[in-house]
């Protein structure tokens, strides 16, 4: 089979793979011709696929896989025009490939521009080092935490105030943090930050507002960093969830807002 142009992103947690893959395929270079078909794998995201969701969301053209599919990924290699791997900071370099086996692949790492000797085994394996996030090289990244939240609405009030207390040390000291919410009206959200780098707002994804009943598309947290206090967190969490009825009366309340936009 003819295999299609392979590249593969690693680097620590926050420093912009997923930025960077989303911006490649975006736009282009102006020698590289326009992908029709472009797979993206992101390996270890496990069932909280956080980035595959807001690629796919942001570009719905392409298809994305994560590790619970790569059989399917590699039945599509064949028909792919370009594909892009993204490899957790929390892997080994190693396991791509394993994953891989004998097929060419361009490794690409991007790194902060501090660069120190914690990032060395990047610096060797890569083929292409390019400038990342100036992510906080300080913030020790041994602590993970996801929670997989699909089929629950949050409210949005309490969704905000949540992350402000993930993102200033409620909870232990976070190096990043991710993750993509339901919110009473309708939307889904996604939310990102990573120490050291100014914060953003909450974007919201290009989708249909999911208005009948508990919504049956992908949502999640994942948290890393030090000293993590999980079982605050998860209560905290659970406490912005909305009940069944409080879910029905708000889906209803937009329904009817937008039922009279349509009619003014």
């Amino acid at each position: 089979m003819t295999t299609p142009r392979i590249t593969v992103v690693a680097g620590p947690a926050g420093v912009g793979k997923t930025t960077w893959i989303y911006q490649h395929i975006a736009t282009p270079d102006a020698n590289d011709r326009v992908s029709e078909e472009v797979l993206y794998l992101c390996l270890g995201s496990g069932n909280i696929p956080i980035d595959q969701t807001y690629l796919k969301a942001e570009l719905p053209h392409i298809k994305v896989f994560g590790d619970d599919r790569q059989v399917d990924f590699f039945n599509q290699l064949p028909k792919a025009d370009a594909v892009y791997i993204e490899l957790g900071s929390y892997l080994q370099l190693g396991v791509v490939a394993q994953v891989l086996d004998n097929l060419p692949y361009w490794k690409v790492a991007l790194l902060p521009p501090q660069l120190t000797p914690k990032y060395s085994d990047w610096y060797s394996w890569a083929e292409a080092i390019l400038p990342g996030a100036a992510i906080d090289t300080n913030t020790d990244t041994t602590h993970l935490w996801r929670v997989l939240t699909t089929g629950e609405v949050i409210d949005e009030d309490s969704l905000h105030e949540f992350w402000y207390e993930i993102t200033h040390g409620a909870y232990g000291k976070v190096a990043r943090a991710k993750g993509i919410f339901e919110v009473a009206d309708g939307r889904s959200l996604y939310a990102d930050f990573v120490s050291g780098v100014p914060s953003t707002e909450f974007l919201e994804f290009n989708l249909p507002r999911y208005l009948e009943g508990r919504p049956k598309r992908f949502s999640g947290i994942e948290v890393l960093g030090q000293n993590l206090d999980e079982a605050a967190m998860h209560q905290t969490l659970e406490d912005c969830c909305l009940s069944e009825v409080a879910i029905r009366q708000y889906q209803q309340q937009v329904k009817q807002i937008l039922l009279e936009e349509i009619q003014a």
